[in-house]
């Protein structure tokens, strides 16, 4: 398939510029079922879709205050987006410039101190810091990262709505935002059906937002993301099979944190870092179901829920979104997404 198999005519105004006042205030766009059609619900009616012993999987990656601002010594304003911390002293970052900064070069923050840039890697610099933490600079001079379609700067709310409540570890650049719609009502509620939890890790990288570059697919190359299943979370999936429950991933992260980790055919532990790219005609090992955001155009995200869902159905459903003024993206709306077709979750290896 093509690049631009997966575009979709997508008015501005339909995407989210701020999150509504409740978390779990949105719409809910339900696609199951061999009919294909969708269903327009509200996303506090997500319980009414679960089943007592089914599974939820989340993301616990919590977002940094990755955003820095600064200048050259030459005097040009840099806005620096931090990609992976290297320990505390060192990173990968993202450097937008007038010209980019050449490597034996420095960058002089916001707050006074100085970085040096080290050395180019791909599109990414690696940075170095001076007498202080980048740890320490994102907490006294770091903004919230949002998406590079919300075209405003971010606020205090972001603060806490560009962050799931069950955020744990440091090193997202960007929010699992299918996890942004749960509420402690909502996830009460859950418990109170029956319904079980688990937590994976995957630090989502400023590359989910970087455009796939070649219309063949064949070759494109998928950015690398950091993330860790454990054996806790192993297991969790084999009894949820024992009790004929379903393992429901919340987000494309969580999707490609436990599809990774059975890429050998079996869910096993696995830590480290994924170029897994999931598109029309992958064999999905782990997960029944899913929620997820609606996402942009010619996006490895759409490819991959169009893997999930099947082609034709995905693109029908995003015609219907826009046709029915659903709110795009980050700040979204969300979608329920039933089985991947022809397998049960009790047919799955676990």
């Amino acid at each position: 398939m093509h690049r631009s198999d997966f575009y979709y005519d997508l008015p501005p105004e339909l995407i989210a510029q701020y999150p509504l006042e409740a978390r779990a205030g949105s719409r809910l766009m339900v696609l199951e079922g061999a009919d294909g059609h969708p269903r327009d619900l509200l996303f506090v009616d997500l319980p009414g879709l679960l089943r007592p012993n089914d599974l939820l999987v989340f993301n616990n990656t919590r977002v940094m205050r990755a955003r820095l601002y600064g200048r050259k010594m030459t005097g040009g304003k840099v806005e620096i987006l931090i990609e992976r911390l290297l320990g505390v002293t060192e990173a990968l970052a993202q450097v937008r410039a007038s010209k980019p900064p050449r490597p034996g070069s420095s960058i002089e923050l916001s707050g006074g101190a100085r970085l040096d840039v080290l050395s180019r890697e791909g599109d990414l610099f690696r940075l170095g810091v001076c007498e202080t933490t980048f740890p320490e600079q994102m907490a006294r001079h770091g903004h919230v990262p949002l998406p590079p379609y919300i075209r405003r700067s971010d606020d205090a709310s972001d603060e806490a709505r560009y962050q799931t409540l069950f955020a744990r570890y440091d090193g997202a650049v960007a929010a699992p935002t299918a996890g942004l719609h749960f509420d402690e009502a909502m996830l009460n509620r859950l418990d109170d059906l029956g319904v079980r939890r688990a937590e994976i890790t995957l630090h989502v990288g400023a590359g989910t937002f970087q455009p796939v570059r070649v219309d063949d697919l064949d070759r494109h190359e998928m950015h690398a993301e950091w993330l860790e299943v454990d054996e806790a979370v192993c297991e969790q999936v084999r009894q949820t099979r024992r009790r004929g429950g379903r393992v429901i991933a919340i987000g494309t992260t969580a999707v490609r944190s436990l599809e990774t980790a059975a890429a050998g055919g079996e869910l096993q532990p696995f830590r480290g870092d994924s170029r897994l790219f999931i598109r029309p005609g992958f064999r999905f090992r782990v997960v029944d179901a899913l929620v997820t955001n609606f996402h942009l155009p010619e996006s490895t995200l759409l490819m991959l829920v169009a893997a999930f869902a099947g082609y034709e159905r995905i693109l029908a459903a995003y015609r219907h979104a826009v046709a029915e003024r659903y709110r795009f993206f980050s700040y979204g709306d969300a979608m329920f997404l039933g089985s991947p077709g022809g397998i049960s979750g009790s047919e799955r290896p676990g």
